[in-house]
């Protein structure tokens, strides 16, 4: 994805100077050769869905849909950016625990593939808007499995959970398929996990999901149209890990899906890929402002920090291990142990701790690898009021500015001062 130059053969240096820092930066090459290892691997008959919440920059989810991705979405604003994007509502899927009103109608008059339910009553409102509306409501059953997976990152199946409805409460209904005229069950949807990186549990997760597709739609007796099997293929981050054996997950899955697909010719396959897709594609660049030495270990203090990569402090581990950081120019002397933090007033806000880098000069560029996913979007941003960083694609060797920076007076217009509450140009005398 880069080396010491830069990406594409753009020198970070120039990127920062463009851009500012601290910045994000995607790698559109590595988007395609994520997305094309699987697409030559793996059946011809499974459709990948970009997952928006791993990244919901327009550029990104653009690049994807015109290397063939569909879409699944969770938000009205990710809805409007799969279609600017320019994938087509045949290619979008809708799924989350809580969607509103708003979102559900938005979904109907948009004639999107289907609407992922998660709950009785969703399923109930869905009804009731697509009567009003004069449509019939394409829906797929989210499911809550008894069965759960390991080697998962973070189980999101199996036992007590907000997302989908309870297998067993799913078995017990009767005539759910006719209890609602305006909606057409039509698949079913399981997602069991995320960050996992063994191949043998994807495809016995896979195989299991698909099982599971075919009792409940012959117990509830809906056309399997749709089976998500979900997804979540992980990316190695840490110095443990390794990534994904894409021919291995292959020599286990192709089979699974193909003996699934000789009974269900006509049924569409889909399976959910956003870090796996995006992580490896971006790099958070951020300046060293200042270096100090405090009780014998040195600190590098750079101008971004947590704010803008949750993802980083260790949320979601019980330990905090470092990602994959380095110096973006060429190293000189001896590596040796850096705590390397951010403007922030937490002492959460460390990006790395005692990770090995060169000696480090003030006005550096480090890099935290892998940050393609699940960075400022799923960051605390606001803290400060420092707001969003800048994000840049760079694509056949030119750099493009994806997201502008949010600036001071860009975070005090959406704030409104009361009249009553004015400060008085003077302070009263007594």
């Amino acid at each position: 994805m880069a080396d010491d130059v830069g990406m594409q053969d753009v020198r970070f240096e120039e990127l920062a100077a463009r851009y500012g820092t601290p910045l994000y930066v995607y790698d559109s090459t590595v988007l395609a050769a994520q997305f094309g290892r699987l697409r030559d691997a793996l059946n011809p008959g499974l459709e990948f869905f970009f997952s928006l919440k791993a990244n919901p920059n327009v550029a990104i989810c653009a690049r994807l849909a015109g290397l063939g991705a569909r879409a699944e979405v969770s938000s009205l604003t990710e809805l409007l950016t799969a279609s600017r994007a320019g994938v087509r509502p045949e290619n979008i899927i809708f799924l989350g625990p809580g969607k509103s009103a708003e979102e559900l109608q938005a979904c109907l008059d948009r004639r999107i593939y289907a609407i992922v339910c998660e709950s009785l009553d969703e399923l109930r409102l869905i009804d009731s808007l697509a009567r009003a509306a004069g449509v019939v409501a394409p829906v797929a059953l989210r499911v809550n499995p008894s069965f759960t997976v390991k080697g998962s990152g973070l189980t999101m199946g199996g036992r007590p959970r907000q997302f989908g409805i309870d297998e067993d409460e799913l078995m017990r209904q009767t005539g759910l398929s006719t209890r609602y005229p305006c909606v057409r069950l039509m698949g079913v949807h399981v997602y069991m996990g995320t960050r996992i990186l063994d191949p043998g549990v994807i495809a016995d997760n896979s195989r299991r999901v698909l099982e599971l597709a075919e009792r409940l739609s012959a117990r509830l007796d809906f056309p399997l149209e749709l089976v998500d099997v979900g997804g979540g293929l992980g990316v190695a981050y840490f110095d443990n890990e390794r990534d994904l054996d894409v021919n291995l997950l292959a020599g286990l899955l192709n089979p699974v899906l193909g003996e699934f697909r000789a009974r269900h010719p006509r049924t569409r396959l889909v399976m959910e890929l956003g870090r796996y897709l995006t992580a490896p594609a971006g790099i958070y660049v951020v300046r060293v402002r200042y270096l100090k030495t405090s009780l014998g270990q040195r600190f590098a203090i750079t101008d971004g920090g947590t704010h803008h990569h949750m993802a980083a402090v260790g949320i979601g581990s019980y330990v905090k291990r470092n990602f994959p950081i380095r110096l973006l120019r060429a190293a000189v002397g001896q590596a040796q142990p850096w705590q390397v933090t951010g403007p922030l007033c937490t002492p959460n806000d460390t990006l790395a701790k005692q990770v090995m880098l060169p000696p480090l000069r003030a006005g550096d560029l480090l890099g935290v690898l892998r940050s393609g996913a699940y960075g400022p979007t799923a960051s605390p941003v606001q803290f400060l009021s420092h707001g969003y960083p800048a994000e840049v694609l760079v694509h056949d060797g030119q750099s493009f500015l994806v997201r502008d920076r949010d600036r001071p007076e860009d975070m005090m217009r959406r704030q409104h001062l009361p009249g009553v509450l004015q400060a008085r140009s003077s302070v009263p005398t007594r």
